[in-house]
């Protein structure tokens, strides 16, 4: 008997992937660094499935029907190269690797070229959705060799996730990249996700005084509204859960974030690119932030703030921390899909993005009925340049911009960090201002500089240059617009 499919990798992700295939009526070849973890899992949650235990990558590949098809599921960077490496020797024109990790999407870039110069195809999938996604069907974003997609996507869409209208959460991306880019801007929009909700979490908590019983109730009620998400169903499940003794599990972790380098990669792009995803960028800074706990507690008994107390109807300033919180989550991602706008302008990409929400709207971290609105928005126009501009989206961050500045003025008042629904709304305000003050920029530039700038009165790409002192030549440096 062949295997449909071979995997490399039995982590928790490896493992729940391995059993979700299974499932589906699909015999899955595993082989894992550690030849222990092969014989563990087929012993135990694998026992008396279609599983083939492999203890080589040779046997591996021998166990595959034709075309094989080959899926990584390991850390990303140099392990990856060297897993490509090992099974190249070993397969046929028209194979295929997948790497379903986190990879950054340069590497898969250059993979997917290296790789068909074998003669194989590659695909880099993002695959989102953690332990029970993988298990039950997660959101799979498959970009790079197009040829190769007509033999993963009978296995891939029968494994994904689907939507409450029986779509599938897994759909052809673009070529070479596109799919781990795709799965980046994910994750970038899944830190701004997390930190807009830890800072609503803080103001309830140290804000409004409330207990973790009273915030339980808060975001479950919130799950009902227009926040339903997966990550506002977690909180709450959070906020609520015991241990056996009666203590609540959250008041005991610890406040330093850890992070994997997918919320980095998506701020580094956006500067490289050009592309203000300045909320995003705060969420990374945060994590930065929270790391540095022994020097914020040192901090603590030096540096005064004002004192936290609350005035006000605290019931009405709950409706403006949950207003505040979904117009925020629209600036998020708007910018999000700025940055795959650009992706796509740079690399040449054909980005469906009405059906990357579709991705995104089962399986995966950032669920929510959130995305049916965006998959709407660009359904109606996929030429949108902004998801603020579309009609819906406008007309929900006017009717919640004054609870959004409520909000933030209460957190500037009451000393509390807010700074990725702060940045948000700078974000917005800058955006809707047709007269910004990078005039004064300019000016400064081309004084010290002799930068030049570029003047209203005549066409766009004429540049100019000003003898600011009276000392300076006629002789001024070259420019570069972002």
């Amino acid at each position: 008997m062949k295997a449909h499919i071979g995997l490399i990798g039995l982590a928790v992700m490896g493992e729940n992937l391995v059993l979700n295939m299974t499932s589906k009526g699909f015999t899955v070849a595993v082989f894992n660094r550690t030849m222990e973890k092969v014989n563990r899992f087929i012993s135990g949650r694998g026992a008396d499935k279609n599983i083939i235990g492999c203890q080589s990558i040779e046997k591996l590949c021998d166990s595959l029907e034709r075309p094989r098809k080959i899926m990584m599921l390991i850390k990303a960077g140099e392990a990856v190269d060297n897993v490509i490496e090992s099974l190249v020797p070993f397969l046929d024109k028209g194979d295929i690797i997948i790497d379903g990790g986190n990879s950054h999407y340069p590497d898969t870039i250059r993979r997917c070229s290296y790789v068909e110069s074998k003669g194989l195809y590659y695909i880099g999938a993002g695959v989102s959705g953690g332990e029970e996604g993988a298990l039950l069907g997660p959101s799979i974003m498959p970009g790079g060799s197009i040829a190769a997609w007509p033999a993963i996507k009978p296995i891939f869409q029968t494994i994904a996730a689907t939507t409450g209208n029986g779509e599938t959460c897994c759909e052809w991306v673009g070529d070479d990249g596109a799919g781990h880019f795709v799965k980046m801007v994910h994750n970038g929009i899944e830190y701004g996700d997390m930190q807009m909700i830890c800072e609503t979490y803080q103001m309830l908590r140290d804000g409004l005084g409330l207990s973790n019983e009273a915030m339980h109730d808060v975001f479950k009620q919130w799950n009902n509204g227009v926040l339903d998400s997966y990550l506002i169903e977690i909180t709450a499940d959070i906020l609520g859960y015991k241990t056996s003794h009666g203590e609540a599990v959250i008041d005991h972790i610890l406040d330093a974030a850890g992070q994997k380098g997918t919320g980095k990669w998506t701020a580094v792009t956006a500067l490289d690119f050009g592309q203000p995803v300045t909320l995003i960028g705060e969420a990374v800074f945060a994590r930065c932030l929270s790391a540095l706990k022994d020097e914020r507690v040192e901090a603590a008994k030096q540096l005064s703030g004002p004192s936290m107390v609350f005035e006000g109807d605290a019931t009405a300033f709950i409706e403006d921390l949950q207003q505040a919180l979904y117009a925020s989550k629209i600036v998020s991602y708007a910018q999000g899909y700025q940055l795959l706008r650009m992706s796509a302008l740079e690399h040449g990409w054909h980005l469906n993005y009405g059906q990357i929400a579709q991705m995104w709207r089962g399986g995966c971290i950032i669920r929510s009925v959130f995305l049916d609105d965006i998959k709407v928005a660009f359904d109606h126009n996929p030429e949108l340049v902004n998801l603020m501009l579309d009609g819906f989206f406008k007309e929900a961050i006017e009717t919640a911009q004054a609870a959004w500045r409520r909000v933030i003025m209460q957190s500037v008042k009451l000393g509390i960090p807010m700074p990725a629904m702060a940045s948000a709304l700078a974000y917005y305000d800058g955006y809707r201002t047709a007269r910004l003050p990078a005039n004064l920029l300019q000016a400064q530039r081309d004084y010290f500089g002799a930068h030049t700038y570029e003047r209203i009165d005549q066409a766009r790409g004429e540049f100019f240059h000003t003898n600011w002192t009276g000392r300076g030549g006629t002789t001024s440096a070259s420019t570069y617009l972002v």
